[in-house]
């Protein structure tokens, strides 16, 4: 998740103070974040709903998060409204409720911050409390990728390279996946693997399977390895027998 930086005058908060406690000391970071959040600092505030939304240095309590989020976004927080929608897309300390997180991806949208413009975008591709419009959201992914939005960029590839709602162009697909995966997403390190098969450098490719597949949810492992165990290329089998699916990963940021 990516914080606010905007701070509210007569609120103090150490900002380098708490990213230096995080690592090894989230119980005194939390505690810093309390004291800012409860004195109304909506940076605090979204950085506090995170911390309970990962157990970090507090219990793990999406209620608790959803509360943060809540403040801190009815105090103009962009990444806040980001995480609220999130907590209502996925039922995070709430009930599921796509079209309230459409409204508040489409706040934060508003306010130019580029993972709400990602995930409203996959609102509308997949037709999630809002009207399926592919058009839209291959607007919206590629103003997400415009700002270097690395999981925008992957998803807009596949535009390209299938041909959906722009004319099919396989270079700039594969550019888009090969910036995403320089820009760490794990989807964009699986498709540019992929193309670096399909051109003959499938070493280069292992090797960026193997940094890809850790970052991954379960699920997606899960797939990769029914692929990867299916593959025509040896040393593709080969690293399906060295990776596992556990321990699993979540991808509640963003």
């Amino acid at each position: 998740m990516e914080r606010a930086v905007s701070e509210p005058v007569g609120i103090p908060l150490d900002l380098e103070a708490v990213n230096h406690l995080l690592p090894h000391a989230p119980e005194e970071a939390a505690t810093l974040l309390h004291e800012a959040a409860r004195a109304g600092r909506g940076d605090a505030q979204t950085w506090l709903g995170q911390l309970y939304l990962n157990g970090l240095g507090v219990s793990l309590d999406p209620s608790e998060a959803l509360y943060w989020f809540q403040r801190a976004a009815h105090a103009d927080m962009p990444m806040a409204m980001n995480m609220l929608g999130r907590c209502h897309e996925n039922g995070w300390g709430c009930e599921i409720d796509h079209a309230l997180a459409a409204v508040w991806y489409r706040r934060s949208a508003d306010h130019g911050l580029d993972w709400a413009i990602y995930n409203l975008a996959q609102m509308h591709a997949q037709g999630r409390g809002v009207r399926q419009d592919r058009t839209e959201a291959f607007r919206l992914f590629t103003r997400a990728a415009t700002m270097g939005h690395a999981r925008a960029m992957h998803f807009l590839g596949q535009f390209y390279e299938y041909g959906w709602e722009v004319a099919p162009d396989r270079a700039q697909a594969f550019a888009l996946y090969r910036h995403s995966a320089e820009g760490g997403d794990y989807r964009g390190m699986c498709s540019w693997a992929s193309v670096l098969t399909q051109t003959g450098h499938v070493t280069e490719a292992v090797a960026l399977l193997a940094r890809a597949f850790p970052l991954a949810p379960p699920h997606y492992r899960e797939a990769l390895l029914v692929s990867l165990r299916a593959s025509p290329y040896p040393p593709l089998r080969a690293l399906a027998k060295n990776l596992s699916v556990s321990p699993g990963t979540s991808e509640t940021p963003g």
